[in-house]
């Protein structure tokens, strides 16, 4: 059985990535910081599909815990799958963050550094020598990135969003020797928990959102979720490097 670990899946992309992966016949190693109750559910989900889940908590903010956290994995993969490797990595985790430029602080752009930036580079990092070769390794960036969804108020989060996307260039050269394929997935808006339940909390603005959108509605965690999900499968063994907007055609 492939493994695979995914973090930040106890809600939204993470979630539905994680339930995808164990459709597909993966055991999955899900990560939670702050929502356990949500990390439960998920292997609920799984385990009542038939699949295999095991949910680790991890702060992809504080990068003093990964060699804790790859000392829990090993001991999970032996335990529950009797394996010592693993074979996909989904950097997910993360946060949404809406500031204008000249409102952005210090304090605020270094905590995404930590969580947007530095975490999934150095989490992968401490990861790598548990991670087989022929793996594969996708990265959650966002189409705040590219020129689709330059939206005012993301210039920080957009731009660590972007330094993401060119990371992912370079892991999969680097790791290429190794035939571990990396890429990313730009999602449009999402309903997701991001920002505090913005969608739920501010329901006004998404027919907005549809209405620039070529496909007509907001995207759903699924949408993105099964997207990750089929960059890991064999079926795209070719593929690598690449960037994915998964946005339904926004501002098309």
């Amino acid at each position: 059985m492939k493994v695979a670990i995914v973090s930040g899946a106890s809600s939204g992309i993470g979630q539905s990535t994680a339930i995808q992966l164990a459709r597909r016949g993966t055991g999955v190693i899900l990560t939670y910081h702050g929502n356990q109750q949500g990390a439960v559910d998920t292997v609920a989900i799984i385990e009542k599909e038939g699949g295999t889940a095991v949910a680790l908590p991890l702060d992809v903010g504080d990068t003093v815990a990964f060699a804790p956290f790859r000392e829990a994995v090993a001991a999970t993969l032996g335990d529950r799958w009797q394996r010592d490797t693993f074979d996909f990595l989904v950097n997910n985790a993360g946060f949404g963050h809406l500031a204008m430029f000249e409102d952005t602080t210090e304090d605020s752009f270094d905590t995404l550094v930590r969580v947007l930036l530095k975490g999934p580079y150095f989490l992968t990092q401490t990861l790598l020598p548990l991670l087989a070769d022929g793996g594969a390794i996708v990265n959650t960036t966002s189409n705040s990135a590219t020129r689709s969804g330059l939206e005012p108020g993301y210039s920080a989060y957009g731009s660590l969003k972007g330094a993401l996307v060119v990371l992912t260039r370079y892991l999969a050269k680097e790791l290429s020797p190794r035939g571990i394929r990396v890429n990313s997935v730009s999602p449009g808006a999402t309903r997701t928990r991001i920002a505090d339940n913005a969608f739920e909390r501010f329901p006004e603005v998404i027919p907005g959102i549809a209405a620039k959108t070529a496909l007509g509605r907001l995207g759903e965690p699924d949408d993105i979720g099964m997207v990750i999900a089929a960059l890991l499968a064999e079926e795209c063994r070719w593929i690598t490097a690449e960037d994915i907007e998964v946005s339904g055609g926004y501002n098309l």
